[in-house]
């Protein structure tokens, strides 16, 4: 058995049921899988829980299972980490990042809110623990607008890592907060002219649209929100096509809550596949999730003093959103 490329390099019996087997493991390892929407349909398709960062982190605060296996991304595993000390947080494969979070060291930004003092420090989710660590309170997508409306009108602001977002955010609230300069790979490649190319294809269609996505790809947009909202609007609008310009894997739950309805993925601008994908998100496999119920490996750990100042901040944006009604 071997880690050292990030997850469980072990043989794996050919003739076996990778599902029956996961399945088994989890119940005797009293674990659960929780998955987010962007992970591979096979994965989906075995978690215990699908959902966005802010719905993962609010069910790794409340299991009451021994072992959380994150499907998802590295920050993801931190997160239920800093929140579940006491259990064993394994992503299946360590080597799933996240651009954004990459974009944004622990260093520079501490160094970056030191040239700014007396501003409230706010961090989205995608960030690594040690970004938490300099946060005052953290938010997702799902959140960030009534989070930052909850603040005071004249308080000023330090929004970080994503500039679409905080942009965004800025523009329906009014503020002006100083915007860290990161953004995600996926969200930044879609193409403004092969969007519209195919809302000509598809005049009656609804575009769907992260706000980690630029301006220019919002304004096109029926509807913005976070990978939770985009789903909610599609079960709940009476159109029958919608284009969906977020990373393609949310279109699997989004087909599966409604098989009558049509979702066109949009493209990136590089003109290589008709679909915008992470490849971070895509490198969890059912081996890999079998190997890693199978030895609990590889684990994912936080230093003691950054895990106590991260998970403040974590736990004051479950508060605020428990307060505002946004969770219960």
């Amino acid at each position: 058995m071997n880690v050292d490329k990030g997850y469980v390099d072990a043989p794996i019996d050919p003739e076996i049921d990778l599902r029956a087997e996961i399945e088994r493991l989890k119940h005797e390892r009293n674990a659960v899988i929780m998955a987010h929407y962007y992970q591979r349909p096979e994965i989906q398709e075995l978690a215990d829980h699908i959902g966005d960062s802010l719905a993962l982190a609010q069910l790794a605060a409340k299991t009451e299972a021994q072992v959380i296996v994150l499907c998802g991304v590295h920050f993801m595993g931190e997160t239920a980490k800093i929140l579940c000390p006491d259990k064993t947080v394994i992503v299946p494969d360590l080597s799933a990042g996240c651009s954004l979070a990459d974009s944004c060291p622990a260093d520079e930004f501490e160094a970056f809110v030191k040239a700014h003092p007396g501003h409230t420090v706010v961090s989205y989710v995608n960030t690594s623990a040690a970004v938490k660590a300099l946060t005052d309170v953290v938010v997702t997508s799902s959140n960030a607008k009534q989070i930052v409306e909850s603040l005071p009108a004249d308080e000023p602001i330090i929004f970080g890592p994503d500039r679409n977002l905080g942009n965004y955010i800025n523009s329906i609230t009014g503020r002006n907060m100083l915007l860290w300069d990161g953004a995600c790979h996926v969200h930044e490649q879609f193409s403004v002219q092969k969007l519209m190319d195919l809302r000509a294809q598809h005049p009656k269609a609804r575009v769907l649209v992260h706000p980690e996505c630029p301006k220019p790809i919002r304004l096109v947009a029926d509807k913005v929100g976070s990978t939770q909202a985009l789903l909610n609007y599609a079960v709940d609008n009476e159109a029958r096509e919608f284009i969906v310009c977020t990373e393609s894997g949310i279109l699997f739950e989004m087909q599966r809550r409604c098989p009558d309805k049509t979702f066109i993925p949009a493209p990136p601008d590089d003109g290589t596949c008709a679909c915008n994908e992470c490849n971070y998100m895509k490198l969890i496999t059912l081996e890999k999730l079998y190997n890693s119920l199978r030895y609990l490996q590889p684990t994912i750990e936080v230093d003691d003093q950054v895990a106590q100042r991260a998970v403040r901040p974590i736990e004051r944006m479950l508060d605020i959103s428990r307060r505002l009604g946004i969770i219960k």
